[in-house]
């Protein structure tokens, strides 16, 4: 995948930019540990399991609702937009709708977890300013970030205008559509020469199927996504590790420290992906219980990988590679967790202290303002993370996170 910025008017030229749920990387920096008021530098030694005291017990749902609130508060009042696109963010949230979206299915999670009303009538004012439509990346499986939102909206308000322009796309007889080619949801080549392949990223998008399937009564939805997962899943999941390379061309990659290349957000995307399938996808249902055993080793794995502190790095198998700590994978981490324990398909006693320090971790992460640091910037590999990166996606994901502490603290 080519790189934006000073190269895109030559990129544009030569070959079109897909973009992927990832893509730009930042140069390195200093390394630094996040604290509540302070900064001390850290060594790479995080995986493994951690002989530390206990962490805290989770704080009571009103201290949480508040932190959501003031980081959703921060994020409203700084929307991101890149250097490289327009100043106006209205036509690059149509191009890139993915970066948003994954905030608004945080700011869905937390509406659904305390029924704050002004939550979903947020959600409400971003859908109808996007008129309800898909974006116009050129990458199928993206394309389905924002309708996971509106289907939650839909859900809410039994407006059916809401998911109209969403049935009408997946019907269209196109190469970014399941009507329109088989491996509509594959990533752009990297090159003319290369061929495009599965990327881990779109898993996130999965939930949205199962939603329309829940939406309509048709079991077509779920049909199409079981198939997409199911290959995506068969080419990138790594059995020895349980866990999921970004896309192809990382499988047989080694670091200099010879180790794998399993980047933290991309396994965000399919640790987080699954629970929003499984919230929808019926009881009954044949498929549900290949989910749930890849969802269980996913979480075996992420467990024995957390830092002392509670998040974890960019790389899950090479952790001193890029020792900074990064947040977007530590919030879709954490939900994913905490999830599972709300659910019942995971160990309380197991996974429960893993749910605790990761929280502990993310709230250290905030500025007193509520901007979530330590975010990686959009890309589609483990990089060097500086303490002020962020990004709208990387608040969706602390924004789920919080909605599961949030249900988990009331169950306490």
């Amino acid at each position: 995948m080519m790189e934006c910025g000073r190269c895109l008017a030559l990129v544009l030229v030569a070959w079109p930019v897909l973009i992927t749920a990832d893509e730009v990387k930042r140069p390195q920096a200093a390394i630094y540990y996040p604290g509540a008021a302070y900064m001390t530098r850290v060594s790479g030694a995080m995986a493994g399991p951690q002989k530390t005291a206990p962490a805290d017990a989770l704080p009571g749902k009103q201290e949480i609702f508040s932190i959501l609130q003031k980081v959703n508060s921060y994020q409203l009042a700084h929307p991101i937009g890149d250097a490289w696109q327009t100043a106006d963010l209205t036509v690059d949230q149509a191009r890139l709708p993915w970066r948003r979206a994954t905030w608004y299915t945080g700011v869905m999670a937390v509406w659904k977890a305390t029924r704050d009303p002004s939550f979903l009538e947020q959600a409400v004012r971003y859908g109808r300013v996007s008129h309800w439509g898909v974006g116009e990346e050129q990458l199928g499986a993206n394309r389905l970030f924002p309708v996971q939102v509106w289907v939650e909206v839909y859900f809410a308000k039994k407006d059916r205008a809401m998911i109209e322009p969403a049935i009408k796309w997946l019907a269209t007889s196109d190469p970014l559509t399941p009507a329109g080619q088989k491996r509509w949801y594959l990533d752009a080549p990297r090159s003319p020469r290369e061929p495009p392949v599965p990327y881990a990223d779109s898993l996130y998008g999965a939930s949205a199927l199962a939603m329309l399937a829940k939406a309509t009564g048709d079991r077509k939805y779920i049909d199409i996504m079981n198939a997409f997962f199911d290959d995506v899943t068969g080419e990138l999941f790594d059995k020895e590790s349980g866990l999921f390379y970004r896309d192809t061309h990382f499988i047989g990659q080694r670091t200099a420290n010879g180790k794998k290349i399993l980047w933290s957000r991309g396994n965000g995307w399919v640790f987080a992906g699954i629970p929003r399938i499984l919230d929808y996808l019926p009881k009954n249902d044949p498929s549900r219980q290949r989910y749930l055993e890849i969802f269980r080793r996913q979480a075996a794995a992420l467990i024995k990988r957390q830092g002392a502190d509670g998040l974890w790095r960019g790389n899950l198998d090479d952790p001193e590679q890029f020792p900074n700590p990064e947040t977007s994978g530590t919030g879709f981490f954490c939900f994913g967790l905490a999830w599972g324990i709300n659910h019942g398909v995971l160990n309380r006693a197991e996974h429960l202290p893993a749910v605790e320090k990761a929280w502990k971790g993310l709230t250290q992460c905030l500025s007193p303002e509520g901007k979530v640091l330590w975010g990686q910037l959009p890309g589609d590999q483990p990089t060097q993370v500086r303490q002020d990166d962020t990004h709208e996606y990387v608040t969706g994901a602390f924004l789920l996170a919080g909605s599961e502490l949030y249900k988990l603290t009331r169950k306490k």
